[in-house]
This record gives structure tokens, C-alpha cells and sequence, in this order.
């Protein structure tokens, strides 16, 4: 069995990062709140746990504790900010709020060896870190040591050898702490011993046969829809099970320009799994007819697509288990700290909803991954490469990148538009560096002139963005002279816009979602 890293999560926006980062070392992690740990600790013991930050202050009263269980487990612990607080409080350390508080990016002065900086940093060096807390240690419990100071404090970074208990008040696991990846694989392979050796052969082994047994002779449908998710997860049960897997595609109106063939294709004749495709765009579109608010979209989208599911499933019969995407980031925030709005922000994904309505068994083999992992697992797979590659696609599709009534009309235009912006980009050899590009038609018309006539046409607005997590993005900057070529040929090649905008809004930490 694969080592296991457990991470305690006490409300951080980016605790998904520290499990991320460990992962990318090749050990497995999993987050977990802090009030349900004590037990995760007894049913499937890890060998070290690390302490997330936080938004709450340690000295105020009712806030989030680490549970005893951690430290009479006997692993390592590594504490994070709030998490190095928190240790530091409940062992017999003291902690105030500062006179000057550090958030954004720092400094660190390493003031003594540890195992934490083994061939990263030396005693004496400086280095930056990314710091968030307004709170200060001002004592160290027993058997601690000071190892690295900041500009506020003495204890940025501590050290506890016999115990094998580390705090850092900084955060390594985002990419402004230089050299903060390099800090974590100290911790759990030099300090924990993990041999880093989970991958994605073992992942994909392990789950066909986890699979095989949980599905045993029973039959399997799966909701597919040209994203990665569902086509990584079908690919997945029909190397399991086989033909006791069945697909459905539900075309719902809203896809990108030719998907639901290219889908059909690629399940049909290039993979030989079972496909039931239900054409349903006409019926979408009158539900949406003069629906503005993007929210009544969603869901119109959200309860219609499950009507038709439920009655493609039914006339298929004999399905006891239903296959769904959902994705480590979507558990994590159903059962975070904080309880989170994925409620609001995940309503359009069906997760939950579907399994009550029909009564079937739910399957979920990608609930412990993160989309680049989902990647990664699809390679294994022998998915193609421009399938996997593509850029993220919301549940409503291009219904929320229409601001307004959606008609067949706009989604035409809109299509024809993306797939000219999609066109140069792929042109200029830019696709893979940019995380997520797409158009939207802007609910404005301008007037133009276009020769000898005057033109009253919609505004084509286009957004791409670079991440490397999905939580936090930031606009592509694109050079001048590419923007003119894209925004000459949409005006030129499509009729109904005769205006193009570049949005260079960049996307905030917390924010989950991009449509």
C-alpha cells in the first residue's frame, strides 16, 4: 500500500495547494476538515499529517483545534501558518496578536540547520515566502527551536527533532515562497520517510480493480460530455467492466461547435463504447427562451438535463450503478471547513442529485484526483492528446458566456467566434500555454461601419487566462499584433459582430470557478 500524507484542513483557500504539491512529489495526500480528522487518523492511519492555515485567530475563543489524536499519533507534523499556531498553542506556547502583521509576500532568514532545508536553504540566507496572519508566537513550547526569523518575528519557522514536529508561519505550498516545494518533499520524504511512489500507473491499476469489484456483474451509465472528466471516467469503467458500460450523451443545445459529433466519434468508432446520443437542443433552447439571469439558466439546464437522463437511462433499463466526474477539489469544498458556496457555484454539475431521482448506485473513480491528474490518468488511458488538452468547459455551457436570452441565433455567432479565436490561438502554437480561452457575446450592439454601410451588431468580448492550479489566474498577454489579427477575423468572417474586446481581468484566490 501507497503512503499516505493527511492534511488538516482549518479553512485556508489554498489548503488544495499543500495537497497538491505533495502529490506532485509522488506521495499521496488527503485533505481533510479539522473536526472529522480525529477519525480519518483511526481508519486509515497516515504516516505524517500536515496543519493548514487558516482565517481564524488562535487566541480568540472557539476556534479550530488540532485534534490530540495528532499528537499521540507519533508521525510528524508539519504545521502551516494557522497550523503553526495552533501547534504551538496547544503545546504549551503562546501566541498574541501582532503589532505588525505580514501578509503577501516576505522574507525569511534561515537562522539555523534543520531537516526542513536539507540542500535548500543554508543558515544565514535570506529568502522569500508568502505570509498571511495577523497574529505572532511569542514563546515555543518545550523541545522546540527557532530556525528561520521574519521582520515581525523570531519564530517564522521552528523546529522540534525528536519529536519530528515542524512549523513554518509561512506558506510553502504556493509558487510566491521560492523553493516552498522543495521545503515539503523535505518533510514528507527526509523526514517521513514516504518512498514517493504513487503514481498514475498505480493509480489507474489500483482503481480498475477497485472498480471491478465494486461494480461486479452489474450494468453502468455514464453522462459524457466532450470535457475531460466524463471522458476520462467512461474510458476508465470500460477498461474495467467492459460492455456492461453505457454512455449517454445528451446534446443539450449548448455545447461547443461540433462536439456532440466529435464525442459520438470518438466513443463509437474509436473506443467501441456503448453511446446512446439523445438530441435535445430544441427543447433546451425553448426552456431558455427569454430566461436572462445566469443563475435561471443554470439551473433550467441543470433540471432539464436530468428529465432527459433520467428517460434515456430508463429506456436503456437494467442499470444499477451510475458513473460521475466529480473531482477532488468538488469533495473538498463539500465538506470544507467552512462549508464553502459550492452549493451555488456547483449547481449546474448535477453532483448528488441525480443518484436520489433514479435510485442507482453512485460511482465516482476520479474523487481523488485533481484535473491535471485527471490528465495525466487519461494519457495512461490512451486518450488523444487534443482531447485531454482541452481547455476547461462549464456544466452550462456557452449559455453563461451569452449574458442574456440565449437563442439559436447568438449561439451561432458565438460559435463561429470562438472557433476563430480557438483557430489562431492553436495557429500561434499557444494552446497549451494558456489555461482556459473562449469568447463571449456580449449582450451591446455598437454601430460600425463596414464599407459603405452602416452596421448595429453585437460586441465579441475574448478572455484567456494562464493558472497552474485553477484557483488563482491571470490574464494572457498577448501581443498587440495577435489581438488585430483575431479581432480583423471574427468581424470579417462572422456575421452579427462588428466589435472585439480583449478582457484582462485576472482571477482573485477564492474564486473557484471561471466560466
Amino acid at each position: 500500500m501507497t503512503d499516505k500524507v493527511l492534511i488538516i484542513d482549518f479553512g485556508s483557500q489554498v489548503t488544495q495547494l499543500i495537497a497538491r504539491r505533495v502529490r506532485e512529489s509522488g506521495v499521496y495526500s488527503e485533505v481533510v476538515p479539522f473536526h472529522s480528522a480525529a477519525q480519518s487518523l483511526v481508519d486509515d492511519p497516515p504516516k505524517a499529517v500536515i496543519l493548514s492555515g487558516g482565517p481564524a485567530s488562535v487566541i480568540a475563543e472557539g476556534t479550530p483545534q488540532v485534534p490530540n489524536e495528532v499528537f499521540e499519533s507519533g508521525v510528524p507534523v508539519l504545521g502551516i501558518c494557522y497550523g503553526e499556531q495552533a501547534m504551538v498553542a496547544q503545546l504549551g506556547g503562546s501566541v498574541e496578536a501582532a503589532t505588525s502583521r505580514e501578509f503577501g509576500r516576505a522574507e525569511v532568514e534561515v537562522t539555523d540547520t534543520c531537516p526542513l532545508f536539507d540542500d535548500v536553504w543554508e543558515p544565514g540566507s535570506r529568502h522569500q515566502v508568502w505570509m498571511s496572519h495577523g497574529d505572532t508566537i511569542t514563546k515555543i513550547p518545550n523541545g522546540f527551536r527557532p530556525v528561520g526569523s521574519s521582520e515581525s518575528g523570531p519564530f517564522a519557522a521552528i523546529a522540534d527533532d525528536a519529536r519530528k514536529y515542524y512549523g513554518v508561519q509561512f506558506h510553502p505550498e504556493v509558487v510566491h515562497t521560492l523553493d516552498g516545494a522543495a521545503l515539503l518533499r523535505n518533510f514528507t520524504h527526509g523526514i517521513a520517510g514516504c518512498t514517493g511512489d504513487w503514481t498514475m500507473a498505480h493509480f489507474r491499476d489500483s482503481e480498475i480493480a477497485h472498480l471491478r469489484d465494486q461494480i461486479g456483474d452489474g450494468r453502468v451509465i455514464c453522462g459524457v460530455s466532450g470535457g475531460v472528466d466524463s471522458s476520462v471516467v467512461a474510458a476508465l469503467l470500460h477498461e474495467a467492466v467492459g460492455d456492461q458500460l453505457t454512455c449517454i450523451l445528451v446534446d443539450n443545445g449548448v455545447l461547443r461547435g461540433n462536439e456532440a459529433d466529435e464525442v459520438t466519434t470518438l466513443f463509437r468508432s474509436s473506443y467501441h463504447i456503448p453511446l446512446v446520443r439523445s438530441d435535445k437542443a430544441e427543447l433546451f433552447l425553448t426552456r431558455l427562451a427569454g430566461v436572462e439571469d445566469p443563475e435561471r439558466k443554470r439551473k433550467i439546464i441543470g433540471n432539464t438535463f436530468i428529465e432527459v437522463f433520467e428517460a434515456e437511462a430508463s429506456a436503456i433499463g437494467g442499470a444499477e450503478f451510475l458513473a460521475q466526474g466529480t473531482l477532488y477539489p468538488d469533495v473538498i469544498e463539500s465538506v470544507s471547513f467552512a462549508g464553502g458556496p459550492s452549493v451555488t457555484i456547483k449547481s449546474h454539475h448535477n453532483v448528488g442529485g441525480l443518484p436520489d431521482v433514479m435510485n442507482l448506485k453512485l460511482v465516482e473513480p476520479l474523487r481523488a484526483l485533481f484535473k491535471d491528474e485527471v490528465r495525466k490518468l487519461g494519457a495512461e488511458l490512451g486518450l488523444p492528446e487534443p482531447f485531454l488538452a482541452r481547455h476547461p468547459f462549464p456544466g452550462p455551457g456557452l449559455a453563461i458566456r451569452i449574458p442574456g436570452e440565449v437563442t439559436a441565433d447568438k449561439l451561432d455567432i458565438l460559435r463561429k467566434a470562438d472557433a476563430v479565436y480557438l483557430d489562431e490561438i492553436r495557429g500561434a502554437d499557444l494552446y497549451d500555454e494558456i489555461w482556459q480561452a473562449f469568447a463571449v457575446l456580449l449582450p451591446v450592439r455598437t454601430v460600425g461601419v463596414m464599407g459603405d454601410e452602416r452596421t448595429y451588431e453585437f460586441v465579441c468580448a475574448l478572455r484567456a487566462v494562464t493558472s497552474t492550479d485553477g484557483m488563482t489566474a491571470e490574464a494572457y498577454p498577448f501581443q498587440p499584433e495577435f489581438l488585430n489579427r483575431v479581432a480583423s477575423r471574427i468581424v470579417n468572417e462572422v456575421s452579427g459582430i462588428n466589435r472585439v474586446v480583449y478582457d484582462v481581468t485576472s482571477k482573485p484566490p477564492g474564486t473557484i470557478e471561471w466560466e
